[in-house]
């Protein structure tokens, strides 16, 4: 079964039916069909949902009950955190979102890094990885992460209001891909970038199942969707699983007004 844009059912191709008459076909121009945008297929992998976009599977969501996963300690060790905020290039004043935040455990290291007037905007699905958040930064006497309850289709952040957006890890897991992204970068500022830190799918050395990883390929052709307004900057590979991949916002000109 194929799905249509935002999720509606594919149409029929419009325009008259047989029973019609040929002057009522021809007084109704037939209207453009729709163009799928995901596609639901039975037989997939058992970690993926079935539900694909632009030939990728997306993955099952990872519940509040892997918190121990996202702070298991060897996770320095095997992601290199510190080196990753490191070469985000953040400044004192920025307004950081960190989409998917989980328990917080790269929120809390960009919050020293944005200090003292700029925010890290914390944003999961969950209210339980909210909630745990929440508490490790009140006892850590953390005021500058906000916590922020996004939908599966938006991160629930203001236009043209965030400097950075993280996504560590998330993004082969948003179940509308298309429809979070678009919402990511109409909170960036023009200019404002988008950070796509994903396990390399093109080794096969690391050790993530295959639907939670993606190639750097993959990711561009996603991100470069003409509606988003994302150009692709840079893509750094330091750490020893995943790639960095940076695009920046770069809103197309508006025509200037006719005049007469």
């Amino acid at each position: 079964m194929v799905f249509a844009v935002m999720g509606a059912p594919m149409l029929a191709a419009d325009g008259p039916t047989p029973t019609q008459s040929d002057s009522a076909a021809k007084s109704k121009p037939a209207k453009p069909r729709r163009v799928a945008r995901y596609e639901i297929r039975e037989k997939h992998d058992r970690d993926g949902i079935g539900k694909f976009y632009m030939g990728r599977e997306i993955a099952h969501v990872m519940g509040y009950q892997g918190i121990d996963w996202l702070e298991r300690p060897e996770r320095e060790t095997e992601e290199h955190l510190t080196q990753l905020v490191d070469v985000l290039k953040l400044t004192p004043g920025m307004v950081v979102a960190d989409i998917g935040a989980g328990s917080g455990v790269i929120s809390i290291k960009m919050a020293d890094k944005v200090k003292p007037t700029g925010t890290v905007l914390a944003v999961d699905i969950q209210e339980e990885m909210l909630s745990v958040l929440a508490k490790r930064c009140k006892q850590l006497g953390i005021t500058n992460v906000t916590p922020v309850r996004g939908t599966e289709k938006s991160p629930n952040l203001k236009p043209s209001s965030v400097d950075l957006a993280l996504m560590v890890d998330v993004y082969h897991e948003f179940r509308y891909p298309y429809e979070m992204l678009l919402a990511i970068a109409k909170a960036l500022k023009p200019g404002g970038r988008v950070v796509f830190v994903e396990y390399r799918k093109e080794d096969p050395q690391v050790p993530i199942k295959l639907v939670h990883k993606m190639t750097e390929a993959q990711v561009k052709l996603e991100a470069a969707e003409p509606t988003l307004e994302l150009a692709h900057v840079e893509t750094i590979e330091v750490l020893p699983w995943q790639h960095v991949i940076i695009f920046e916002r770069r809103p197309r000109p508006t025509k200037p007004a006719a005049t007469h």
